[in-house]
């Protein structure tokens, strides 16, 4: 069994020590556990082998503890339990949750008709977007996709999605999920910041224009690989060229629109036809809190599916179900609207601006290190770099960052992550926290300069 340290993050066990450590919590048997017995059972079984999001030596992915407001409102979604996809089953719930959406597209300055719903995740919401936009191009074609399916087109085979190369995978899910397989989506390069290369979108539409019909762009607003943020503006006149629909992936980068000295990367956000969200990833609030917004309201109508029980259609008050798949969802926008409330919206962009200057500063720094090569400039709150020691064999640099990473994720003590950028290994750090500084972050690579010292020659 292990134990957590104050120095580490989690237990650095291996997967076969978890699993024989958490193997009496699955023993389910006749008697049951006092309260008092199953608390110390989790506390000495599980918990060691919990990441500690609320470190300042996390510096790998997207995750936080709950902030104090955040908690508050959890505990009253846990404690009322309320589904809120029907004002039958919580009319407080359903209310509350459609006046949240209302109040986020102002602040994030969408449409004036935008409206917003809450998803599970922002897998979901980009695959309801491309949902939403297929169901478009049906009815151009003059037929309904929830009643004919893709074999209402023409020819299936033509339909495209067109996406960059830092995109993120959930696109993938998006596509397979529809029935249009992976080969509806058309990757196009990124520039040397690992944007979407604008250029390349135009030379690649243009080789398409015969043999494919792309019914979606997709832009990144902060790729979860390097953070990066793409233009949306020209991509947005591109769609209007060519009658596309545009959808911004916002589920990272999107909550630092409402830093000042960030916000003119997300300019002609309120002409994307949908914007998908994860306030998880940055707001200090639970799993999950996703959203996906929409333009123009009226384009949920294609997700809207009538029951004769529940979600009636001739009920007059708020159904915020009708604008999803789900008809059960918890009261995610509680644990948000208290939060948000508790801290204030000062406080809200401090907490956001914190680790931005964090991982701005620390490539300033990194850039003066020769031994350290940056992959890009950041536009966020990631920075991904490799380790090249001097003299070091070429061939041996991306078996190198693997070493270290795996060293690191071992020791248990702190947490980076990997990553691909031109077909070569990264290290990769992220800053989510306020408490992952500039400081936190550089004795994170004194620790990589230590491992990398130590790497056996194979």
């Amino acid at each position: 069994m292990s134990n957590l340290s104050e120095d580490r993050i989690y237990s650095g066990a291996s997967s076969d020590q978890v699993e024989e450590d958490l193997q009496p919590l699955v023993a389910f048997q006749d008697e049951g556990l006092s309260l008092e017995e199953l608390n110390k059972l989790v506390e000495e079984r599980l918990l060691p082998h919990l990441m500690r999001y609320d470190r300042t030596t996390f510096q790998s992915m997207f995750n936080a503890f709950p902030e104090e407001g955040a908690h508050l409102g959890a505990k009253i979604a846990l404690t009322y339990n309320q589904g809120v996809t029907n004002w039958q089953v919580s009319p407080g719930g359903a209310v509350l949750e459609e006046l949240c959406c209302r109040a986020l597209c102002r602040l994030l300055g969408l449409s004036s008709g935008a409206e917003g719903t809450v998803m599970y995740c922002g897998t979901y919401a980009n695959q309801q977007a491309l949902y939403i936009a297929l169901h478009r191009r049906a009815e151009q074609c003059g037929f309904n996709l929830a009643e004919e399916g893709v074999q209402g087109f023409p020819d299936p085979a033509r339909l495209a999605v067109v996406i960059s190369a830092e995109a993120h995978f959930s696109l993938k899910h998006a596509v397979r999920t529809l029935g249009l397989g992976q080969r509806s989506l058309i990757t196009v390069g990124v520039d040397e910041n690992r944007r979407i290369d604008v250029e390349q979108l135009r030379e690649t539409l243009e080789e398409l224009r015969r043999s494919r019909d792309v019914f979606c762009i997709v832009v990144t607003a902060g790729t979860t690989s390097t953070g990066s943020v793409d233009p949306i503006p020209p991509v947005a006149d591109i769609c209007d060229e060519l009658g596309a629909w545009l959808h911004v992936d916002g589920a990272y980068g999107l909550a630092y629109k409402l830093v000042p000295a960030w916000s003119r990367l997300f300019a002609g956000l309120e002409r994307a036809d949908s914007v998908s969200w994860d306030p998880h990833k940055q707001f200090g609030v639970p799993i999950p809190s996703s959203l996906l917004f929409l333009r123009r309201s009226e384009d949920f109508d294609r997700m809207v599916l009538f029951s004769s029980y529940f979600n009636r259609p001739d009920a007059v008050e708020p159904n915020p179900g009708l604008k999803s798949v789900p008809s059960t969802r918890p009261f995610t926008a509680l644990p948000l609207v208290t939060s948000i409330r508790h801290q204030g919206l000062v406080a809200v962009v401090e907490r956001l601006r914190a680790p931005l200057e964090a991982i701005r500063d620390l490539a300033a720094y990194l850039e003066d290190q020769a031994d350290m090569e940056l992959c890009h400039r950041p536009d966020t709150g990631i920075l991904c770099f490799r380790v090249i020691p001097e003299g070091y064999a070429e061939d041996r640099l991306d078996q190198l960052q693997q070493y270290i990473y795996e060293r690191i994720m071992r020791e248990g003590e702190r947490s980076i992550s990997l990553t691909q950028t031109d077909g070569r290994t990264a290290l990769r750090l992220v800053a989510i926290s306020p408490a992952v500084t500039t400081e936190a972050m550089i004795e994170t690579i004194e620790k990589v300069r230590g491992i990398a010292a130590t790497e056996p020659v194979i």
